[in-house]
């Protein structure tokens, strides 16, 4: 995802970076199998997770749509959210995907896709989050920082 002039210029969609975890974990899985928990743990804590994330999302995306700002962050922003959801988390959504990803993994039986968390969040930090509050920053001055003082990054 290139910088055009008012773009963030993140590097992926964020989605995608999770997606790859997830699928990297499932292939190293393939090839050196771990101890699972049983199915029905799995199914019920992975289930759970994936309906919170998604209601997350849900409320998120709901607070753009009605903000008429884009979801998607190699698109401009027009907008800063500072209520509702938002004014819990900066980033509720990159939250959510989280708790979807470790639900995933759960519910998939993709244990090894749990520890490439770690390297899936360093890059949706650097490459996509500091990029979008440098955008921010950028675009809309001081009602960003006086959000961004205001509300944690995460949760």
């Amino acid at each position: 995802m290139t910088n055009t002039k008012d773009t963030a210029g993140v590097i992926a969609p964020p989605p995608l970076i999770y997606l790859t975890g997830l699928l990297l974990g499932g292939v190293i899985g393939w090839f050196y199998p771990v101890m699972s928990l049983p199915n029905a743990v799995r199914y019920v804590l992975g289930g759970v997770l994936i309906a919170f994330g998604l209601g997350i999302v849900y409320l998120a995306k709901r607070k753009m749509t009605k903000a008429k700002t884009n979801i998607e962050p190699w698109k401009p922003t027009t907008a800063i959210l500072s209520d509702g959801i938002y004014g819990h988390s900066r980033n509720p959504i990159y939250a959510a995907l989280v708790i979807i990803y470790c639900g995933a993994a759960l519910f998939l039986d993709l244990i090894w896709s749990l520890p490439l968390l770690i390297p899936v969040l360093f890059v949706i930090h650097f490459g996509v989050i500091k990029r979008e509050e440098k955008y921010l920053e950028n675009k809309f001055g001081g009602e960003y920082l006086t959000y961004r003082k205001r509300v944690r990054r995460w949760i």
